[in-house]
């Protein structure tokens, strides 16, 4: 079974070690620095600038952006899915846990926004998906606005410490 590792920056390494990761997808901030785990190859890293922000306009943050999701949809359709795609932000909350489930959508078509959206609540009872990032990508992947209300219907997960790291399997 095929899975994607969320998790926050400071889990990178250790998580990326442990599942024997070679792929990895950054949501981060413009200019915020970290090293790419050696066992992560650099052609297979995706790092896409952004913050986690809702809405466009914000002085000079970097909003979550269609080309964002383009990028993301690209890049996972080219995951031979061998071994888990690590996908993270700074505290695997909001970012990585909403292009997980995009990641999710992209690779398997087919599967109900609910379910979906109930696994990740159950897996990741923390995962705030930013709401911008969801709209992008029920709109790339034609869910119709399913995606959407799937998402919000689980509604704002429980406080999270900054050690929020889970695994999504990207089939029910």
């Amino acid at each position: 079974m095929s899975a994607i590792v969320v998790c926050p920056l400071d889990s990178i390494a250790e998580l990326a070690v442990r599942h024997r990761a070679s792929e990895m997808v950054s949501l981060v901030a413009k200019g915020q620095d970290f090293h790419r785990p050696g066992v992560i190859r650099a052609d297979r890293h995706l790092k896409l600038a952004m913050n986690d922000i809702a809405f466009a306009g914000t002085g000079d943050l970097i909003a979550p952006s269609e080309d964002h999701v383009g990028q993301l949809i690209d890049f996972v359709k080219t995951w031979d899915q061998s071994a888990p795609l690590i996908i993270h932000c700074w505290m695997g909350v909001s970012r990585s846990p909403a292009a997980a489930v995009i990641a999710a959508l992209a690779l398997h078509p087919d599967q109900d926004e609910m379910a979906l959206a109930a696994r990740l609540r159950q897996v990741a009872p923390h995962a705030t998906p930013n709401a911008r990032l969801i709209e992008f990508g029920d709109r790339a992947l034609g869910r119709q606005g399913r995606l959407m209300s799937a998402i919000k219907a689980i509604g704002r997960g429980a406080e999270a410490d900054g050690r929020a790291s889970f695994m999504l399997p990207i089939t029910g």
